[in-house]
């Protein structure tokens, strides 16, 4: 059986991962005032950030139309795939997942598609398309897969800092880190996102601090299997990479640019980490 996994552009898989192992992603929509671009084709994640830099207004982000997905799932059904594995952000977070039911119900006897909810978001969902791109190469079934994604979803940790409050905030994604927008001035908020929602997880009153808090949390769970870094054009990145020291992993750490669809709600400067806590 021939089982090719289906994301959507809130992954923050590198290009490589993506081609590695035959990932297909479908694009969400970002907006610029009157100006709409697809995530990952024509707004690459370095131009975002300049351009939410120099604009006045906060970006919006838009789910793909069921369409997207259904012509990305023919496609695969029509190139010799026997069943799909569609693993999209939190449905809490996002309208992205409805839209692939749909277009999966739309197919019902056509081909077996199994939609997946993640229940996480940027290097947390990263993490989980690559495993089932490994099992699906590895000749794994869809129910297997879908098995071992219901496991995984469990262990994935998701804990960031954030350096403002305002495009979560304006975004509507603020959740039951309502608490924090009364401090929102004077603190920098750190948030639980393992749930698939947004959580208040601390208040540290400086950025160093912060990163401080966010680091002590990958050596609090001990050893690790995979430990990812995901920014939103931090320029201080490097130095709280390097700052993690020797942490635990079983694979190497890998660091990678936030993309504009969680970019749009996180802001600027956003440092998270996803983790996979060792059996």
């Amino acid at each position: 059986m021939t089982v090719r996994i289906v994301t959507d552009s809130s992954c923050d898989l590198s290009a490589d991962d993506i081609e590695r192992h035959r990932i297909t992603v479908v694009p969400l929509t970002i907006r610029f005032g009157d100006r709409e671009f697809v995530d990952g084709r024509d707004l690459p994640a370095e131009r975002f950030y300049e351009m939410m830099a120099n604009s006045d207004r906060l970006p919006s982000t838009a789910a793909p139309a069921p369409g997207a997905f259904e012509t990305a799932f023919r496609e695969l059904a029509a190139g010799g795939a026997d069943a799909i594995v569609c693993v999209n952000l939190s449905f809490a977070l996002s309208a992205t997942g409805e839209s692939a039911q749909a277009a999966a119900r739309s197919l019902t006897g056509e081909v077996d598609v199994r939609v997946v909810d993640s229940g996480k978001v940027s290097a947390g969902l990263g993490l989980m398309v690559k495993a089932a791109a490994t099992a699906a190469e590895g000749g794994h079934s869809a129910t297997e897969i879908e098995t071992q994604l219901a496991e995984l979803k469990d262990r994935v940790l998701i804990y960031g800092v954030l350096d403002t409050l305002e495009n979560l905030k304006k975004g509507g994604r603020i959740g039951a880190a309502q608490a924090l927008l009364g401090s929102a001035l004077s603190i920098k908020p750190c948030l639980d996102l393992t749930s698939g929602t947004v959580q208040e997880a601390g208040k540290q009153r400086t950025r160093g601090k912060a990163r401080a808090w966010l680091a002590k949390k990958a050596t609090e769970v001990g050893e690790l299997e995979h430990l990812a870094v995901a920014h939103g054009a931090a320029d201080d990145i490097d130095s709280f990479v390097a700052g993690l020291g020797d942490t635990p992993a079983r694979h190497p750490t890998t660091v990678t640019l936030i993309g504009p669809v969680v970019g749009t709600h996180a802001g600027p400067g956003v440092i998270a980490l996803a983790m996979v806590p060792a059996t």
